[in-house]
C-alpha cells in the first residue's frame, strides 16, 4: 500500500476526524504532505462520499491546532530546550536544529507576513509557526496569519482533488507550478521588505 493509498483508507475509515488528524500530522510530520491528504480527500467528495465544505473545514481545522500546539512550544521552551530537543529527536521529524535557526532568523528579518505565505510551502509551515512562539508573536495575529494561509492553501488543494482527482499527471503538474508561483511571491516581498527598510536607512542618514 503506497502513501496515497494508505491516506485514502484512513479517509474511509474515520472521515472528516481522519482528514483533520493527517494534517495535524502534516504539520508536525512533513514526510506527509498536504499535497497527497488534500487531494485525496477532495477526490474522495468529488465520489459523493463526503461533502467538500467539509473536507476543508476539516483539513483547516486539522492544520491550525498543529500551527497553534508548535506555536504554544516556541513560546513556552526556552531557545536552548528547543534547539537540544531538536537535535536529539529532531531526525525523526525529518528537521535539524539548523533548520529552526534559519527559520527564526528569516522569521525575525522579515516580519510577521512571512506566516501567511509559510502556510502554504511544504516544510516551511511545519517550521514557521515554532520561531513564531520564539519571536513572542502575537498569539492572535499568528493565528490570523495562519488562518488566511490555511484555508486558501487547503481549499485550493480540496479543488484540486475534487475537480481533477482522476488525472494524476495533470494535478501533479499543477502542484509543481504553484509551487514556483508562491516561491515567487515570498521573494519579490523579501525583495520589496528589504528595499524599503534600505531607503528608511539612507533617509536617516
Amino acid at each position: 500500500m503506497n502513501l496515497t493509498e494508505w491516506v485514502i483508507s484512513i479517509m474511509e475509515q474515520l472521515g472528516y476526524l481522519g482528514i483533520a488528524i493527517l494534517m495535524f500530522l502534516d504539520n508536525v510530520f512533513p514526510p506527509i504532505p498536504s499535497e497527497i491528504i488534500m487531494p485525496s480527500a477532495g477526490y474522495t467528495a468529488s465520489q459523493n462520499q463526503l461533502l467538500l465544505v467539509g473536507v476543508i473545514i476539516a483539513g483547516c481545522i486539522g492544520s491550525l491546532l498543529a500551527a497553534a500546539l508548535l506555536y504554544w512550544i516556541g513560546y513556552k521552551f526556552k531557545h536552548e530546550t528547543i534547539f537540544n530537543f531538536v537535535d536529539r529527536y529532531g531526525k525523526f521529524l525529518f528537521i535539524k536544529s539548523e533548520d529552526v535557526k534559519k527559520s527564526l532568523s528569516w522569521f525575525e528579518k522579515y516580519g510577521h507576513r512571512i506566516v501567511f505565505f509559510g502556510r502554504m510551502i511544504p516544510a516551511v509551515r511545519s517550521l514557521i509557526s515554532i520561531p513564531a512562539g520564539m519571536s513572542r508573536m502575537p498569539f492572535w495575529k499568528f493565528m490570523f496569519y495562519s488562518s488566511l494561509g490555511t484555508i486558501i492553501w487547503t481549499t485550493f488543494l480540496a479543488c484540486i482533488g475534487f475537480y481533477f482527482g482522476e488525472n494524476q499527471a495533470f494535478m501533479q503538474k499543477i502542484f509543481s507550478q504553484v509551487g514556483y508561483f508562491i516561491i515567487g511571491i515570498v521573494l519579490i516581498i523579501v525583495a520589496w521588505i528589504w528595499y524599503r527598510r534600505n531607503q528608511r536607512k539612507s533617509r536617516i542618514l
